[in-house]
């Protein structure tokens, strides 16, 4: 009875932490370049429970990770020169106060200095690792599908566009931003496109489905817990009682 206690209780816990998930990807689905996620689980089979005997082996719910859906999201036009989506593959350098930090999302503007800086205010970096600075009298400011910027006084640069080996090991730092220790790669089959933005991926039918199922899994979860504890319940009073 108490294994059927601990059972529920872990499939319950595990149950909490997927619709979490969900939670974010629904609160997420009108961020620029989100990508959806989605929770791992394993079966986690006891230690001490026996291999010889399938009776006695005790197995509860694990989750394991997170899987991050790298799907592109649907491009949006909004008109915006300094607007950049990315369609295939790779991430944008921006600088930030804790280093060199990665993003999708290409929302960009003008800060006071002239720098294109990102919608939290962080500098845009350029393959050669440097911040982008237009002058006041700049006009003409166009982004090539490779990254190269020019304006009317000529080329300004290149959008640095990286990717790496395992994009499901960067780690979510808030800001649109993702951080990994991991070597950059150059992106390969990625084009820019201009005066648009890519959207979330995040496909809220199939989000409220999933969400749906978590509640009659969780639910399924609590009678077995219930059913467990009425048992011990009654099992203690029959026990108890006299002869």
């Amino acid at each position: 009875m108490e294994n059927a206690l601990l059972i529920g209780l872990s499939r319950q816990m595990a149950m909490t932490r997927d619709m979490a998930t969900i939670a974010n990807n629904l609160a997420n689905m009108n961020t620029t370049a989100y990508k959806s996620e989605a929770m791992l689980f394993e079966q986690y089979l006891m230690p001490d429970a026996s291999e010889q005997s399938i009776d006695k082996q005790i197995t509860f719910v694990q989750d394991v990770g997170q899987h991050r859906d790298m799907r592109d999201g649907a491009l949006q036009t909004t008109g915006n020169p300094f607007d950049v989506a990315i369609a295939g593959e790779g991430f944008f350098r921006v600088e930030t106060e804790t280093g060199v930090l990665y993003t999708r999302n290409g929302n960009f503007s003008l800060n006071a200095e002239g720098q294109l800086v990102t919608s939290a205010g962080n500098p845009v970096l350029t393959d050669a690792g440097a911040a982008i600075t237009f002058a006041n009298d700049e006009t003409g400011i166009t982004i090539a599908r490779d990254g190269t910027i020019s304006s009317d006084q000529g080329q300004r640069g290149k959008l640095a566009i990286i990717t790496f080996d395992n994009p499901q090991a960067m780690q979510t730092v808030g800001n649109s931003l993702l951080d990994t220790e991991q070597p950059e790669l150059p992106a390969e089959n990625t084009r820019l496109v201009q005066g648009a933005l890519e959207g979330s991926n995040v496909q809220p039918i199939i989000e409220m489905t999933n969400m749906i199922d978590v509640m009659r899994s969780y639910a399924s979860a609590q009678k077995l817990v219930d059913q467990a504890d009425q048992m011990r319940r009654q099992a203690i009073q029959e026990l108890g009682t006299p002869a």
